[in-house]
């Protein structure tokens, strides 16, 4: 089992930036990668950013070159700074890692104003 904590979300105005935390316990090493989603009501969740264990990652098109996903393997933890925030990055954003199967975190809302 894998445990997902999150944190940083908020309100912040256009422009703006954020960092998002997820630090992992339990049964780390059994992990191939780990990533961010988000949500907005009435829509599928969808992939932000991924880090696999290799140090490889990939981002959505709508984040490429605003968005970091990064790791401390000392704190097993992963972060993702968010820079120059758009209103439409508003949405619920989910710490997901996977090994065999896939953990969730609690989920963490951002909300960006115009």
């Amino acid at each position: 089992q894998v445990q997902l904590v999150e944190s940083g979300g908020g309100l912040v105005q256009a422009g703006g930036s954020l960092r998002l935390s997820c630090a992992a316990s339990g049964s780390i090493l059994s992990l191939r990668g780990m990533g961010w989603y988000r949500q907005t009501p009435g829509k599928q969740r969808e992939l932000v950013a991924r880090i696999i264990s290799s140090g490889s990652t990939n981002y959505a098109d709508s984040v490429k070159g605003r968005f970091t996903i990064s790791r401390d393997n000392a704190k097993n933890t992963v972060y993702l700074q968010m820079n120059s925030l758009k209103p439409e990055d508003t949405a619920v954003y989910y710490c997901n890692a996977y090994s065999f199967r896939e953990y969730w975190g609690q989920g963490t809302q951002v909300t960006v104003s115009s």
